[in-house]
């Protein structure tokens, strides 16, 4: 499905269904300590029911799933949801494709909501309401966001310049370490508890972070296959002369966390 918004990319549209098989296999890079900051927070874990929006593959539900809680994704991409139904079959996990907006769970359901990667795309007047509507008393959103630093990372600056090359309006480029921003609306019914954010290191293969690059939304989600394969055959090429066959990754984690107010 096309989603399209000025805010993002210059309008350009974007299907992350075009590259599932890939995201599927080299999107699940979270380190352990992104999980952990989870935890900590006492989200997502043993006697909680947990709604994660925006679920992609699967890879939250996928990865807590050790944690005890139940787990129900929604994504509004139906290839990305047949992704998460494979790689989670032998977990409990229910999935459906829905956009965010459109979820329809029943009043006082979850403990809480997790937004992954995603939650810059909603739109937020109408999905603040749902969220609140769906949450226990006291339940929380949790908002969770993994970026490369490209003016800090020679690889990653690298391979950003090139998605740049081949598709000029991409607005996910030039990421530094920031919070993650909240629009006002939430204030009405939320409030904001806990932020951070926090310097991460993720391990690569030149395979794996081709991979990585190539399932972005500024290269698979959005360009034409000529375009994807002309792309690859330069990243492959730049790669080889910059990277090593192993190497790390500098990135910056992000979390926020809204609680349900009294």
């Amino acid at each position: 499905m096309n989603i399209k918004n000025l805010k993002i990319d210059g309008g350009k549209p974007f299907d992350w269904g075009k590259t599932s098989e890939v995201y599927a296999k080299y999107r699940d890079i979270y380190p352990q300590k992104f999980y952990d900051k989870i935890i900590e927070r006492g989200l997502c874990i043993n006697g909680q029911t947990v709604l994660d929006v925006g679920t992609g593959t699967g890879v939250l539900p996928r990865n807590m799933y050790r944690y005890g809680a139940r787990w129900i994704g929604t994504d509004i991409s139906e290839n990305q949801i047949e992704q998460a139904k494979i790689l989670s079959k032998d977990l409990d996990i229910e999935y459906y494709t829905m956009p965010t907006e459109d979820v329809g769970f029943p009043d006082n359901y979850f403990d809480v909501i997790t937004a992954c990667q995603c939650f810059w795309y909603f739109k937020h007047e109408k999905v603040w309401h749902n969220f609140f509507r769906m949450l226990k008393h006291g339940g929380n959103i949790l908002i969770l966001y993994m970026a490369w630093l490209p003016f800090e990372d020679k690889i990653a600056g690298a391979s950003e310049k090139l998605v740049l090359k081949y598709n000029p309006t991409w607005s996910g480029a030039g990421e530094i370490m920031h919070p993650i921003d909240i629009p006002e609306c939430y204030n009405e019914k939320f409030e904001l508890v806990y932020r951070e954010k926090y310097p991460l290191m993720v391990h690569f293969t030149r395979e794996s972070w081709h991979g990585r690059m190539k399932s972005c939304r500024g290269i698979g989600a959005s360009l034409s296959e000529e375009e994807i394969s002309e792309w690859e055959e330069e990243h492959i090429k730049l790669l080889s002369e910059i990277a090593p066959n192993e190497f790390d990754i500098l990135h910056f984690g992000a979390i926020a966390k809204l609680k349900v107010r009294k």
